[in-house]
Parts: C-alpha cells; structure tokens; sequence
C-alpha cells in the first residue's frame, strides 16, 4: 500500500526515517502558522478574519501537502508561501487598493494557469525565457522585501517626514522584543538546532508574556471557523488589465520559487539525474498548481513548495510518506489555534528577516561587471524594497533588461517570448496615459 501511494520501496526505503523526516519538515514550516495570520491582521479593517486564516492556513497546508505525497510521491512540505503572503497583502490590497477577495481571485485563476501550463510546454517555454541572472535577483529582492517587512512590523523601521524612514524605538515593545527573537532563533540555527525558527517564535513569546506582547489565552482548542474566507471570490473584476498583471506576477512569483524550491532540494540531496535534470519534476509542479487553487478556496495564499523540505530530506527522506507525514502534523496543528494564534508580530518578525536572509543570499549569483545584466537586477531588487511592490520590480526589471539588452544590440540574448512580455508590462504602465488621451479625443 506504501508503494503504491507514496512511492515507498522497503528494500530502499525506512518508515521510521521517513516518519521522522516528515516530523523535522514540519517543525522548520510550522512557523508560517503564526506569521500568516500575524501579516493578514493588516487587513483585519477590511472585514478579513485573522483567526480564519489560520484554519485556511493549515488546510491549504494540508491538501498540497497530500497531493504532494499521492500524485508527485515526492518528500517535499507545501504551504502558503512567504513573499506571495506579503504581496497579497501590501501590494494587492494595501497599495493597490483591492479588496482580499479581488487577490484571492486572482489567486484562484493563477492556480487554473498554472494547471494548464503545467500540463503543456507554455511553462517551460516562460521558465526558459527569464535569464538566470533576472531569475536571482527577483529572489533576492523578494528577500530584501520579506526582511524589510519584519523590521516594520516590529517598529524597528518606522515612517518619517524628512527621510521617509527611521530607527524606532528598541528600547520597549515590539521593536525590543524582535531584537531578543531574533539573537535567540540566529544562535538557535547556528548550532543547527531542529526546529530552530519555530523554537524561537515560541521562545521569544514567551519573552513577550512579562514584556505586555503578548495575550495568551489557551493553548488547545476547536479550529477557528472557516467560512469567513471560504469560496469568497470577486468575479466582476477578473478581465481587468490589473486583475491579468496581478495574475501574471502571483504565476511567476509561484513558478520560479516552486522550481528554484525543488531544485535546491533536490540538488542538495543528491536525488537529481546525472544529466541535471529532475525526476518527476512535471507531477511535483502540478501538485502545486493544485495546491494553489484548492487554497484559494478555502480562502489561503498562494500555496507554494517549501526549500524548508531540505531538512526532512537531508533526515532521510525520500518518498511521498515524508510528505504525507507533514500533512498530518500539521492536520494536529489545527486543533492548537488559541497557541499560534497569541504569538505577538515581534515575534514572527525575526523570522521574516531571517527567510529574507535566505532569500537574498541568491544575490551572488549576479554578475555585477555586466550592466545589460546588473541594472535590470539592481532595479528588480530595489523598486521591490523602496517601492514595496514585488510586482512593479518585476516587471521594471525584465522592461529594463529588454532595452538595455536592444541598446547593445545583445539580440541572442533577447528571446521572443521575453520581448513580449515586456511589450505587455510597457502598455501596463502607459495605460492610465492612454486612457487619458482617448478621453480627451473623445
């Protein structure tokens, strides 16, 4: 039974270890349990239900994860991804002006997209059409923006008049007590503790308990109720330009962090062929396009594959029981509500900069002496941070290479599939001008 659903050999293969493995996996994911519904309380004024999204949360958790295990048969953990999570709600909502039911559409319809590029050579003909280099950057920029945001939410960075920002108070509150998190979770990863960031998150709200952060009030308890946040769609909205452009970056953010995912993994556990490529890449893609539409569903941000799942293959596993076991742990996770949900936002704010960290450390992999490669990426890197849109650095970053690229006349590194694309995000920008001008002709 093994075998057949997960991909289980017993001349290969231990439950035990791959039991384990799934354990070790959960313990470094677990953490977006508290810093999902900490980041979706920025859009508690627009009726979205923090405690809601915690239930969306596992369950999204759950069912990409299974699916995973089942179709893929592959030891790798699935969950709301973090940089998706932000752009959801800073972007999309809070800068754009879209409600949380215009993103979750969006969501949903990026989730059926990547269905069908799935299953068709369209995914790999958009994958291989961004360089390696643009590829880096939107990776470490998406950490630069994660790391950024942690610092705000703990006021260790807030606003200011003349220099736009500055250093908050550290001395007390929020700002004192992601300081402390955040020396406690780094010592925890430098001895290679297990668990390391969901150690620290608790830890330091315990800290937070003398400090006034932190209100607890339980630690088991039914789940929240879902319903809130369920089917809750927006279909009025969906042949927009900024509902295809908010589409478009959900897709590219999710593919390239879903791919650079199993293949970090993958490569680090020795499980690649020898000619580069991935086994049963196609089923592990799938399955988190699947994820993301069922996620959507149920009310949950992108759902993504987490590199986290290096830990549990680097314990051992190898097959889809260690994904199927970190399903389960997190299907018990839904019953300690009260607990995740008293975790203060100084202390899930280490953890966002230290994912940033992670994420950033793509940048060396820039080439910085070649400047049709290094503008677009330092673009790409810094309209993410300062302008504190994922998606206009994006698509800033890939318009910039094209030109750049045309100005030098580097054509053999200008594929038609990049050039259009830029085509699309240059009429993005124009289109309020446009619109402008056709007004005033008619």
């Amino acid at each position: 039974m093994l075998q057949k659903l997960f991909g289980f050999d017993p001349a290969k293969h231990k439950v035990k270890t791959e039991l384990m493995a799934g354990l070790t996996s959960f313990l470094t994911m677990a953490y977006i349990l508290a810093v999902n519904p900490n980041i979706f309380s920025a859009l508690a004024d627009q009726g979205m239900d923090t405690d809601a999204v915690f239930t969306a949360t596992v369950i999204a958790s759950v069912i990409g994860t299974l699916v995973m295990a089942i179709y893929a048969k592959m030891p790798f953990g699935l969950a709301p991804g973090m940089g998706l999570n932000a752009f959801f709600v800073y972007t999309v909502c809070l800068t754009m002006g879209y409600t949380w039911q215009f993103a979750l559409t969006a969501i949903l319809l990026e989730g059926i997209l990547f269905i069908i590029l799935s299953i068709t050579k369209i995914r790999s003909l958009i994958v291989n059409a961004i360089p390696t280099q643009m590829k880096a950057a939107i990776s470490a920029g998406i950490g630069l923006f994660i790391a950024s945001l942690g610092l705000k939410n703990a006021n260790v960075i807030v606003d200011n008049e003349a220099t736009l920002t500055t250093l908050g108070d550290i001395t007390s509150g929020p700002a004192l007590l992601c300081i402390i998190g955040l020396l406690i979770t780094a010592a925890l990863l430098i001895y290679k503790v297990k668990g390391a960031m969901l150690i620290g998150i608790f830890v330091t709200t315990l800290i937070g308990i003398p400090m006034g952060q932190t209100h607890l009030n339980g630690v088991i308890g039914m789940p929240p109720d879902i319903s809130p946040l369920f089917m809750q769609f927006e279909w009025h909205n969906i042949f927009t330009l900024d509902m295809l452009s908010v589409v478009f970056t959900f897709l590219f953010i999710d593919m390239f962090d879903t791919i650079g995912s199993i293949i970090g993994v993958m490569n680090s556990a020795g499980m690649m062929r020898k000619d580069g490529s991935i086994p049963r890449l196609d089923e592990a893609l799938l399955a988190d396009a699947i994820a993301t539409t069922a996620g959507a569903c149920v009310g949950a941000s992108t759902t993504t594959t987490y590199v986290e799942s290096a830990s549990g293959v680097s314990e051992g596993g190898r097959t889809g029981l260690t994904a199927a076991s970190i399903a389960f742990f997190f299907a018990i996770s839904l019953f300690f509500a009260p607990l995740f949900l008293a975790i203060p936002s100084g202390a899930t704010s280490p953890i966002l900069i230290i994912v940033g960290l992670m994420m950033f450390s793509n940048v060396k992999q820039l080439n910085f002496k070649r400047y049709t490669d290094s503008i677009p990426c330092i673009i790409t890197l810094f309209i993410m941070v300062m302008a504190d849109s994922i998606s206009d650095g994006i698509l800033l970053g890939i318009i910039t290479y094209v030109v750049l690229n045309a100005i030098a006349r580097q054509w053999k590194r200008l594929n038609p599939t990049i050039v259009i694309l830029a085509i699309i995000f240059i009429l993005r920008y124009l289109m309020p001008l446009l619109k402008e001008l056709l007004s005033q002709l008619f």
